[in-house]
């Protein structure tokens, strides 16, 4: 047991100690005498993964979101802000390793009421992704690394693309509460801490995106469904002034389904890369 945990920790901390984050050389606002910290902003978000088995060794990751924020009568599911289409094929290294590499579609809605910009933009990515799961007693740790090469654009008419990149880890656990396993009808605990770093010309100071701290309680229905929900803090700098910081309370719902369309007598036994 203390030989996995080591293994699977230190290839994490590997892969993050060579990322590199190259120096940007475009100017942001004057920083503030001292840092700043921005009053809090209510979301909800409605999110489904589907891990779906499509050959012995591959996978389709089909990941849907559906995010909202406050307004100024109603908090958390107030109006929407963006909602997200990634996908990506898997690759199953063994029962405890993956890897996934697809796009992303992130439809971004104006949420300045004052605003009389346009309304919707969209955004892409490419994003790339290494996951990592370990047993530990009864429960499951997750270490995950994953990277996105994003385009985004601001809602003023003729904007400019604006290329970054993303580097992001998690440390995710997931504890049975009324069961000593992770199997069907077993209520569980999930705690997971999630930095993301980020990268481009347009980055001078703000390196740090967001950091991400949430605890969500979930029940598997089934092998093959779950549900979960749970409550998640953020706090990162501002791209426009590193010394100007962002929070946010968000609470997060998500359904999990993993179908398998191969044929009954190529399928494996159930593995560990559930997100």
């Amino acid at each position: 047991m203390k030989s996995g945990f080591n293994r699977y920790t230190y290839i994490a901390i590997l892969l993050v100690l060579f990322i590199k984050l190259p120096q940007s050389v475009h100017a942001q606002e004057v920083l503030p005498s001292e840092s700043k910290l921005k009053d809090a902003k209510t979301k909800i978000w409605f999110n489904t993964y589907g891990n779906i088995r499509i050959s012995k060794r591959l996978f389709w990751d089909a990941q849907t979101h559906f995010r909202f924020e406050e307004t100024e009568d109603t908090p958390f599911i107030g109006q929407i802000g963006q909602i997200y289409n990634r996908h990506a094929i898997g690759y199953i290294y063994s029962k405890k390793i993956n890897f996934s590499l697809g796009g992303v579609v992130r439809i971004n809605f104006n949420t300045d009421e004052s605003s009389t910009d346009r309304k919707v933009v969209p955004e892409w990515r490419i994003w790339h992704q290494y996951q990592f799961a370990q047993p530990m007693y009864s429960a499951m740790i997750y270490h995950r690394i994953r990277i996105e090469h994003r385009w985004t654009q601001g809602f003023e008419e003729n904007s400019e693309y604006i290329y970054r990149n993303r580097w992001r880890y998690m440390f995710r656990a997931k504890v049975p509460l009324n069961n000593y396993k992770l199997e069907s009808k077993t209520l569980y605990v999930s705690p997971e801490a999630e930095l993301i770093m980020q990268s481009g010309k347009a980055v001078v100071g703000s390196v740090m995106e967001d950091l991400r701290l949430t605890t969500t309680v979930g029940y598997i229905l089934t092998p093959r469904l779950t549900v979960a929900g749970g409550l998640m803090y953020s706090q990162g700098q501002t791209l426009e002034n590193p010394g100007v910081f962002k929070q946010n309370w968000t609470m997060r719902f998500h359904v999990y389904f993993s179908p398998d369309i191969r044929k009954v007598k190529n399928k494996l036994p159930a593995i560990h890369f559930n997100d």
